[in-house]
């Protein structure tokens, strides 16, 4: 009876200890997915009528709304404490608002963006844990495309324009273009494993994202430019599940 019971507990010790206990191990690839959030801590310069040069419109500005998608990062394990990581989305779509003296014009315009960050991770508590939580440092690239105006940008150029003095000027067209942006990131994220392939994630991120939006608009005294920057700086928030390979 006595050899039967050390053996059970013998059992036991092997199992809590045995690879299936491995929360994570140099070598795993690991998905993680769920809904990602983008909200922007935004804050802009005031708008500029540079061409021709009118200079800022004081008291003006713009805005960027959240967003939310379909988030997906795929992390490579270097070792029980170190990975890597590639953080991507399907694309975000912001729509841009007039804030400041210009704040009833509501929403100017409308951006999509891919903001693919790549950070490197350290997991404090390495390969043991079946709880995991980690931090990382990196970068952010964000790709800014099918960028939109609205009419009320475009009926309001000549508004911007009598602000700085020059009155009669009427648009009948605009388009916008927003720069791509190059900046750190950091992350913070926890990994709860529930079985020895699939667990439960939570991140959150910060990217410097700042950019600077270029107006042109075709007028009755030929073609205007106004330019506005733009920081968009967000937090980023994702709650899901991770499959391990």
């Amino acid at each position: 009876m006595l050899y039967r019971k050390l053996l059970a507990v013998s059992a036991l010790t092997s199992l809590a200890f045995s690879p299936l206990a491995t929360a994570h191990d140099a070598g795993d690839f690991l998905i993680r997915t769920g809904p990602i959030v983008v909200a922007p801590n935004d804050s802009s310069g005031h708008i500029r009528i540079t061409d021709p040069n009118l200079g800022d419109v004081q008291g003006t500005g713009v805005g960027v709304d959240s967003d939310t998608q379909l988030g997906l990062s795929f992390t490579y394990m270097l070792r029980p404490y170190l990975g890597v990581e590639l953080l991507a989305a399907t694309p975000f779509q912001h729509d841009i608002k007039a804030t400041g003296a210009i704040s009833g014009l509501g929403k100017l315009g409308s951006t999509k963006q891919l903001p693919p960050t790549l950070t490197l991770q350290y997991y404090p508590l390495g390969g043991a844990s079946v709880f995991q939580p980690y931090v990382g440092i990196g970068v952010n690239y964000t790709h800014f495309f099918q960028e939109h105006t609205t009419d009320a940008l475009t009926n309001n150029i000549g508004t911007l324009a009598q602000l700085q003095g020059v009155s009669g000027v009427t648009a009948t067209s605009s388009t916008m273009k927003l720069q791509d942006s190059f900046g750190v990131a950091a992350e913070l994220g926890a990994d709860y494993k529930l079985t020895d392939r699939i667990g439960l994630n939570a991140g959150i991120w910060w990217a410097n994202i700042e950019t600077t939006a270029t107006i042109k608009s075709q007028t009755n005294v030929g073609e205007v430019t106004s330019k506005v920057d733009v920081n968009i700086n967000p937090m980023v928030y994702m709650v899901g599940a991770y499959f391990k390979f």
